[in-house]
This record gives C-alpha cells, structure tokens and sequence, in this order.
C-alpha cells in the first residue's frame, strides 16, 4: 500500500512540476463570457478639487471592478457627453440618451498632504434619484483600497450582494526553468494587482489555506525536498513549521475558529488519513483510519465535521464525517470521479473537480438535495475555490500548453479568465472578507 501511495504522490508531483512554465507574479482579468442583461453604468472619472493632477483614477479602478464581475457594462469615456462632479451639474437626458441605467460620480479632495477625502454619488437615471451617496477618508498609498471599497459599496447596493473587490487571492506560480526555477506563493488584490510574493523557494510550493480572519496562510512547501506544512504571518513575514512529519504533509485547511488545521499525514503506517493539528498545542489527532486514501478534508460550517476525498469505494468520492464518531458517509453519487471539495460560505453547497464526459471540470454538490451541477468547460480543471460573498469561483484550467487562472459564477452564466503575461498560475484560493 505503501508503494502505491508514494508512486502516487510522486506521479502527481512530477505532473504538477512539468505543467509550469516561467510566469509573472502580476495578473490581468477578462471577462470571456458575461450575462447578456449587463447593466449599463457609466462611472464618470471623478473630478478632483486639488491643485495639478488627481493623484489616482478612483472612476477607472471602480468601473474595472464592476466590469469584472460581468454584471455591469460600464461605457467608454470617450462615450460621455459631459463629466459632472456633483449632482447638480447632472444632465439626466443626455445619460438617457446614452442608455446608461446608472450612473456614478465623484470627486476627490485634498485635506492635507497627505490626506483626501473621496466622495461618490450613484443615481438611478430613468428615475432620476440619488440611490447612494457616501464620503470616506482615506491616504494616497490607500487610494486604490478605498476605490475598491467604493466598488464594493456599489455593487451590494444594486444586486444585494456584498462586493469581494476588497479582497484578495493567493496563488502559486514559478518563474525560470531547470536548475533556476522558483516557486512563489504570492498574495494580490481580486483584481490581480498590488502582487507580493509571500513565500519563494527552488522546491514546490503548494496547497496555500487562508486563516479566517485572513491574516495567515497555511501552506505546503517541499524545501529539502520533503514536504512540511508552515503557517505564515502575512504582515509580518514570520513563519512557522507546524508539520515535518515522516512521509506526507499535505493540505492544511484552518478549522472556522483559527485554532487548528486538518491536514493529511502518511505517518505511521504509511496510509494517507485525515488528521487535525491544534496550533497552539501541537496537539495531533487521527481522523481517519482507512486502507484508502482520505484526503482533501474541508471543514463543515459548524466545525464539528469534514468532508474529505477518499477512493474507498474504488474511485475518489467525497465523504463527509462527524468528528465525535469518527463516522464517514459518501455523500456525491452522480459521476465516477468528485474530489478537491470546498465549502461554500453559507455551508450549503460544495465545489468540487468531477469527471464530466473524460473531462476534468469543476462542479457544484447542492448539499440538501445531493445534486450536481458542472460549472466549466475546460479539460484539466482543478483547484476550485469560492469567493467570499458565495457567487463566484476560482480555479485552475488551462489552456494549450499554459496554465492559467479562471472564474465562473456559481450559476454558471458569467465566466472569466486570470492569466499572467508571462506563464503559468497554480493553486488559487480566494481569501475571506477582511475584518472589520
């Protein structure tokens, strides 16, 4: 069992090592396919009441965030007939004119070297009504921040659901070839800006795990070239091995509370299980105990269960178990092949990699009803991972020969594509809102 395990592990391994190819830690976003009801929007560039020029585009950050969600379809400035600042300098027939439903205005204004003042208006043109106003402070390094935060407040204003634009994503990429090739966890905006690379070593990096309160990563990382998992700071740059056990040291998931990680150990006897590690302790309990190979756990929403990825019943399957028990239960049934789950926010659904068809695709398990439904067109999709608010999801596809980061809604209506200019990107995660 043993051999078969290694001879596993070290087949994904090389698999995964041969699909990188040199990549840049920046990314761009587009969206391929979005709903055809796109609401028009025109996010006018805010005025600026400073001397000389604005010190950012706050509009043209707000309009690249609403855009990408393939929810709205904001107009060229070029487009524009007039460029108000304020209310009254708004012209609502000629808005009318150019079709826009919304329209969103602003200016920026200096308070002191150092400090502005954003204020925005968003107007619900046929009606001719202000449907959000807002003011905020905020600093030139923050500038970008707040424009996200503006989006944010936008967009749960007009669908009702809270924005994930202030968020952020982790993901792997590697940059060189042969003997000079590195590995890099890095950290960047939703938008795939403000990149920073977290952790970088000549050996694998991968399965990166967000905290939930979104200060910390988990990860895996193969330096030496023995696999151990390491919790990570990201303010501060501090890291902690937290598992170099003998044999495999594979994918932490942070318990809902922040106190523990379930990760799958080959310790012992050689058998890949579940198992849960208390941080602060170093407490270490077995979960699973099964000739099989369980991996992949996710917590459930109340944290007293997981799911898991287990070839039990012949091929991967998921199973979800209860911690007192120690219980587990297959709980996908259509398809041959469901693994990789994780967990939506409201703990309803989970996403899945399934094979649909002799692809590999990512899907959605409604967890009431047992249902499945497949989200993605690609052929080698895998990885997949859940925006904050529930709506979208992240995962790995690839195209040709590159790999490359995608998007689809939980509905699967409105699909976009992640790519770095220069190669490949691995292992997305999507981080939590950040707190308050």
């Amino acid at each position: 069992m043993t051999k078969v395990f290694t001879s596993i592990l070290f087949f994904m391994l090389m698999s995964a090592m041969a699909s990188f190819q040199p990549a840049h830690a920046e990314l761009r976003i587009e969206i391929t396919k979005g709903i055809s009801a796109a609401v028009p929007i025109a996010v006018v560039p805010f005025g600026y009441t400073g001397p000389g020029a604005a010190p950012f585009d706050v509009a043209g950050v707000v309009a690249a965030d609403l855009a990408s969600s393939g929810r709205f379809d904001p107009m060229d400035r070029k487009d524009m007939l007039e460029m108000p600042s304020s209310g009254a300098e708004v012209d609502f027939q000629d808005w009318r004119l150019l079709k826009a439903q919304v329209l969103v205005i602003g200016k920026v204004s200096p308070i002191n070297a150092d400090e502005y003042s954003i204020q925005f208006q968003v107007f619900d043109v046929f009606k001719r009504e202000q449907i959000l106003g807002y003011r905020m402070p905020t600093t030139r390094a923050a500038m970008r921040a707040s424009a996200h935060y503006v989006a944010d407040m936008i967009f749960e204003k007009l669908t009702g659901v809270k924005g994930v634009f202030s968020t952020q994503v982790a993901y792997v990429t590697v940059t060189g070839k042969g003997k000079d090739r590195n590995f890099e966890l890095v950290v960047a905006d939703a938008d795939g800006a403000n990149a920073k690379s977290i952790s970088n070593s000549p050996d694998p990096i991968m399965s990166p795990s967000w905290s939930p309160d979104g200060r910390k990563l988990a990860y895996v990382s193969f330096e030496g070239g023995t696999s151990a998992v390491y919790v990570q700071i990201l303010r501060s740059g501090f890291r902690q091995k937290v598992s170099s056990r003998r044999g495999v040291n594979g994918a932490p998931v942070w318990h809902p509370d922040g106190r523990s990680l379930a990760l799958t150990l080959s310790q012992g006897d050689g058998n890949l299980d579940i198992y849960v590690l208390e941080l602060t302790s170093g407490r270490l309990e077995r979960i699973t105990s099964h000739p099989a190979i369980d991996t992949e756990p996710e917590w459930r929403k109340d944290g007293r269960g997981l799911y898991f990825t287990s070839d039990r019943s012949g091929r991967a399957q998921i199973y979800e178990l209860e911690l007192q028990d120690k219980k587990a239960v297959r709980i996908s049934r259509e398809g041959s092949y469901n693994a990789r789950p994780r967990l939506s926010p409201d703990g309803k659904q989970l996403s899945l990699v399934t094979l649909d068809r002799g692809n590999y695709r990512i899907g959605i398990m409604d967890l009431e009803r047992g249902t499945l439904r497949v989200l993605s067109e690609g052929k080698l999709d895998e990885s997949p991972a859940f925006a904050p608010n529930g709506q979208t999801l992240i995962y790995a596809a690839r195209e040709g020969s590159q790999g490359v980061l995608a998007t689809v809604s939980a509905d699967g209506q409105i699909r976009g594509r992640i790519a770095s200019a220069d190669g490949d990107v691995r292992e997305p995660v999507w981080s939590p809102f950040p707190p308050n």
